[in-house]
C-alpha cells in the first residue's frame, strides 16, 4: 500500500487533522495515544515546533498502522526530504507554493497546501495537491467556502483550518468542508493528554453529528 493509499484510508476513517504545534518528542507518545483513542487518524507536527522531525519520527513509529503522521508549516521544497526521512506521510503548508506541492508529489507524500482565494486553490490543484486547506478559516467564513465550492472541481476536498470549534463544525460542513485541521483549541504545549483526549472526542462527535 502506498503512502497515498494510506492517506485515503485514514482520511476516509476520520478527516480531522490534529495540529500539534509546540509538541516535544517526550510528549509525543501520550498525546498520540490520546488522539488515536478518540478516533483521530491524521496528525501534523508543524516544523516550527521544538525538534519537530524527532517528534514526527516518534509518532510515526509509535502509531504505525493506526495513524498517519506528517509535517505542517512546510515552506520550502528542501524540507520534504527531511520529512520523508523522519517517516512523515503528510506535507501541510500555510500557502500554495507549486514548488513545495510538486516536491511533495514527487516524493509520494500527501500534499495539503493552504489557500484563501480561488486563484490559489486552482494553482494548488494544478500542481498536484491531494486536498486543500482553507486557511485561516476564521477570517474566510463558511460563506466564502460555499462560493469557492461553486467553482472548484466537484471532487476537490477542502479542509477548514483555523479557529474551528465543535460548535461551528456543522456550519462548515453545510458550506462544503469535508474535513478540518484543529490546532490550539485541541492541543497546546503542556496540555495534559487526558484533556486532549476529551477535546478530541468532542470534535469527533461533532463531526459525526454534522455528517
Amino acid at each position: 500500500m502506498t503512502i497515498l493509499d494510506r492517506f485515503e484510508a485514514a482520511f476516509a476513517a476520520c478527516p480531522l487533522v490534529a495540529i500539534l504545534r509546540g509538541l516535544t518528542p517526550d510528549e509525543a507518545p501520550a498525546i498520540g495515544e490520546a488522539l488515536v483513542g478518540a478516533g483521530f487518524t491524521l496528525i501534523e507536527v508543524p516544523l516550527n515546533s521544538p525538534d519537530p522531525l524527532q517528534s514526527i519520527a516518534v509518532l510515526a513509529e509509535h502509531l504505525s498502522g493506526r495513524a498517519l503522521v506528517g509535517a505542517g508549516t512546510v515552506l520550502t521544497a528542501r524540507q520534504i526530504g527531511d520529512v520523508a526521512a523522519a517517516g512523515g506521510a503528510l506535507v501541510v503548508s500555510p500557502n500554495a507554493d507549486p514548488a513545495v506541492i510538486g516536491a511533495t508529489v514527487t516524493a509520494g507524500l500527501a500534499s495539503l497546501p493552504g489557500y484563501q482565494t480561488p486563484t490559489e486553490a486552482f494553482t494548488a490543484l494544478a500542481a498536484g495537491a491531494t486536498a486543500l486547506k482553507l486557511f485561516p478559516a476564521d477570517v474566510a467564513t463558511p460563506l466564502a467556502l460555499k462560493a469557492h465550492r461553486a467553482i472548484l472541481p466537484p471532487d476537490t476536498r477542502v479542509l477548514a483550518v483555523g479557529g474551528v470549534v465543535p460548535e461551528t463544525i456543522a456550519s462548515w460542513r453545510q458550506a462544503g468542508a469535508v474535513g478540518f485541521g484543529l490546532g490550539s483549541n485541541l492541543y497546546r504545549p503542556g496540555k495534559p493528554a487526558a484533556d486532549v483526549a476529551r477535546d478530541a472526542a468532542a470534535y469527533v462527535t461533532a463531526f459525526q453529528r454534522a455528517a
